[in-house]
């Protein structure tokens, strides 16, 4: 049997696309074990600036994208595991693991929208790891600081050296597999629940 399968497209703010990507995985794959969120954006505005105040609109979108998304798709997910046959001794039936940011943190100028909705991942783990509790689902959130992946190619030089700048040991980008490994360690170590885990080579970003 494949061991992945592509859903053409899901947009996770919307419930109903949501869904029949649940249901995707559900039909190939019998039952969902664990999820990973890993879609977000940010948009560097500042709050006011001479052209006028940050877009409102801009400000909902990302925060619809980065925190409504994840929970609306962390939601779904957490109803079909609660579904599953107890799989250890401690009668776990799934892992939830979302992505924050260390903005949540120390949000640079002009993260407004950003640092808010990835706080609100932050902010959201533990009340979620209680409301789970009983159905033997864990949730964690994983906060990485600056890694090398596809979309940060795109960023500006300035930025990219900036944050590597700041990072203490080892001092340079996080890789993808580094990630990987983080939430291959939460899924495969029980005892770790409700916890926000900072991946940032010990970074503490400046306010530019």
């Amino acid at each position: 049997m494949d061991q992945a399968r592509f859903y053409k497209k899901v947009d996770v703010v919307d419930e109903e696309s949501t869904e029949a990507g649940i249901q995707y995985t559900l039909s190939k794959f019998g039952a969902i074990h664990i999820c990973i969120n890993c879609a977000g954006m940010g948009a560097a505005i500042r709050t006011i600036n001479k052209s006028g105040p940050y877009p409102l609109d801009t400000f909902k979108f990302v925060v619809d994208l980065n925190l409504v998304g994840t929970f609306n798709v962390l939601r779904l997910a957490a109803f079909e595991m609660q579904k599953n046959q107890p799989l250890t001794k401690d009668s776990e039936r799934g892992v939830i693991i979302n992505t924050a940011s260390v903005a949540g943190y120390d949000g640079q100028t002009g993260q407004a929208a950003y640092s808010a909705s990835k706080a609100g991942v932050m902010g959201m783990t533990l009340p979620i790891a209680r409301d789970l509790a009983p159905f033997g689902i864990r949730i964690n959130t994983i906060c990485p600081g600056y890694f090398a992946t596809e979309l940060m190619k795109y960023a500006p030089s300035e930025m990219i050296n900036g944050l590597v700048a700041h990072t203490q040991f080892p001092h340079r980008a996080g890789e993808p597999l580094e990630f990987a490994k983080l939430a291959i360690h939460i899924i495969e170590n029980s005892y770790i629940n409700g916890e926000v885990i900072r991946l940032d080579a010990a970074l503490r970003m400046p306010a530019k």
